[in-house]
């Protein structure tokens, strides 16, 4: 299948890439689309990141809360 880099600095950059690594265009591409995915999946998804910032907003109101209970006289 071809794949074909119709932007110069693109291609620029893939063969900058291979000459460095000396490797071929395909692989240089190869790899580092891989490294870029890898980098992409390690990222948090945003509902995770949504949950994780509610939870703490959460915990920190019930300890003001709490704290608040404790000080107020009867």
């Amino acid at each position: 299948m071809a794949f074909h880099i119709k932007n110069p600095e693109t291609d620029a950059l893939a063969r900058e890439l291979a000459a460095k690594r000396k490797t071929g265009l395909t692989e240089a591409v190869h790899a580092a689309l891989q490294a870029e995915l890898d980098r992409e999946r390690e990222k948090p998804l945003l509902p995770d990141l949504v949950a994780a910032f509610c939870r703490d907003l959460r915990k920190k109101a019930q300890a003001r809360a709490e704290a608040g209970s404790s000080t107020r006289p009867r």
